[in-house]
């Protein structure tokens, strides 16, 4: 029997999280660097996937298919297609980093809440949600992933439950309400959309017999699964609502801000770039793979939807005061541009909205994480307590309007390779969409350099004259986020070559081709 590299990949953060939380209470500093010796080894196995997985092969490959729940049919089975190795190496790479950034978050505190704070803890869930999400982009059994994409929820629970930013405005049985409402509505919202999924689950065994996903597909293409049209639809609006929800895409996406705002700036990370992107993923897999012609039928919605999403998420961001809630609302904005690129069903919108989920993760895990670096300095979220900061700590403002600047899909930067192809395929398949869309890029440039404004530049504010710049563990985590940024800003063709071949069995799927320009002919 071969290497099973999958279940490896997935296996080792899970392994290091039982390590981390076996640690003794009294050797933090242990598990802190258990936590990341694994995390790295992690990134390594990701490292050999990558390699090993060639972008004109199956569609699925390194697959693994094992008898798990026989008497209903459920089966262990893995398979990466390029849409997955891509993610798979987003959340490899970034749990590296989320670690390092907090490495003195869960440190005990001289309060009541000290007892929620425990260290090991901490950096083990974060060790045991990557080897969930990894799975699940890994997953090509429906019921194995819809088991991965609830059971994700406990372990996020607790962390934004229990390991909240400290720099909250209020007393600290106050900030402890803000965090409890934040983790119940997160879990609350994700549950109901997951419970919906699941009686789709359900109705796909009842109609395909099968929760293999290459069975079902391969039935479908050769035409030997019926379904009715209505039963089409009522599934796919089963499966999409869940990862909507999980995206998160307006009206959905209410428990968004406050999950980030009240979790620590890694954790917030965590959710916004890495585990919110399972529901984006899904959309491609499952929805457009498994209901191609509902998803089609359902097209027209989700693009309405998704442009709600770009526009109102840019202008709440533009009129926030917290720093935070900001970058949340703007991650809004841009997961609405993810939801258009792959529903504009052209290849490059769905390319485009691929990249947009490594670029996303990566952007929004540099301008966070350096947001968390100067929000602990100072002790608070808000925006007027900052004013020129870029005069005491230089490093600490140009690395943080690199960030900003990446956020905005500044040319150059890798967001802007992404953003540009989803713009390009919805303006070739919808017009106007594509103009919408557009009024995110202007709004974007206006809530990042008025936040870069306010907090960098102008008078120093007495509150942070004497604020160290970042240290070398914070410019360890800061660095290479930005160089990677500028490097796929200026060479994206490492992701284009793995993403484009799984674009295009996606576009088979749904039986779509690229609209045809119209050339007038010679006179």
């Amino acid at each position: 029997m071969s290497f099973p590299l999958l279940t490896a990949t997935a296996a080792l953060p899970a392994i290091g999280a039982i390590a981390t939380a076996a640690v003794p209470a009294a050797q933090r500093t242990v598990a802190k660097w258990v936590a990341l010796f694994f995390s790295l080894g992690t990134l390594v196995l990701a490292g050999v996937v990558f390699a090993r997985f060639e972008p004109g092969g199956d569609r699925y490959q390194l697959t693994e298919s094992r008898s798990w729940i026989a008497d209903f049919g459920v089966r262990y089975e893995l398979g990466v297609d390029g849409i997955g190795v891509a993610l798979l190496g987003l959340t490899a790479l970034l749990i590296p980093f989320v670690i390092a950034a907090g490495w003195h978050d869960a440190d005990p505190l001289e309060t009541k809440s000290s007892r929620w704070r425990p260290t090991q803890g901490f950096f083990a869930l974060i060790l045991m949600v990557e080897a969930m999400v990894i799975l699940s982009f890994l997953a090509t059994d429906v019921f194995l992933f819809y088991i991965l994409f609830e059971a994700m929820l406990i372990p996020m629970y607790f962390l934004i439950g229990g390991f909240g930013d400290r720099a909250h405005a209020g007393s600290d049985e106050n900030a402890a309400k803000q965090r409890s409402y934040a983790a119940v509505k997160f879990l609350l919202y994700n549950l109901a959309g997951g419970l919906i999924m699941l009686a789709a689950v359900i109705g796909l065994y009842v109609v395909a017999g099968s929760f293999s996903l290459s069975e079902i597909t391969e039935a479908r293409a050769a035409g030997t699964l019926e379904m009715a049209t209505s039963t089409e639809r009522w599934l796919f609006l089963g499966f999409f609502l869940a990862f909507a929800i999980k995206a998160p895409l307006w009206p959905l996406h209410t428990w968004l801000p406050n999950a980030m705002g009240e979790a620590t700036a890694p954790v917030a990370v965590l959710i916004t770039a890495i585990v919110d992107k399972v529901g984006t993923f899904a959309m491609l897999r499952f929805c457009l793979g498994l209901f191609p012609e509902a998803s089609k039928w359902a097209t027209p919605v989700v693009i309405a939807l998704a442009l709600v999403s770009i526009v109102y998420g840019a202008l709440l961001a533009v009129g926030q005061r917290d720093i935070k809630r900001l970058i949340a609302y703007a991650s809004i904005s841009h997961f609405g541009f993810i939801i258009l690129g792959i529903f504009a069903m052209t290849s490059q919108g769905q390319s485009g909205a691929t990249l947009y989920m490594v670029n996303h993760g990566i952007s929004t895990a540099a301008l966070l994480l350096v947001a968390g670096f100067l929000i602990t300095r100072r002790g608070s979220r808000l925006i007027a307590d900052y004013g020129g900061v870029q005069k005491v700590a230089p490093v600490l403002a140009g690395t943080f309007l690199i960030g900003g600047l990446a956020t905005l899909s500044l040319p150059g930067l890798a967001p802007f390779v992404s953003e540009f192809l989803v713009l390009v395929g919805t303006f070739s398949a919808y017009p106007v969409a594509g103009i919408i869309a557009t009024s995110g890029i202007v709004l974007a440039a206006i809530y990042v350099l008025v936040l870069y404004q306010r907090t960098m530049t102008g008078p120093v504010n007495e509150s942070v004259r004497t604020m160290p710049d970042l240290k070398v563990r914070e410019l360890a985590v800061a660095v290479p986020l930005i160089a990677l940024l500028i490097f796929l800003g200026v060479f994206p063709k490492p992701l284009t070559e793995v993403v484009n071949p799984a674009v295009k069995h996606t576009m088979s799927d749904v039986q779509k081709k690229d609209p045809q320009p119209e050339v007038e002919a010679a006179k």
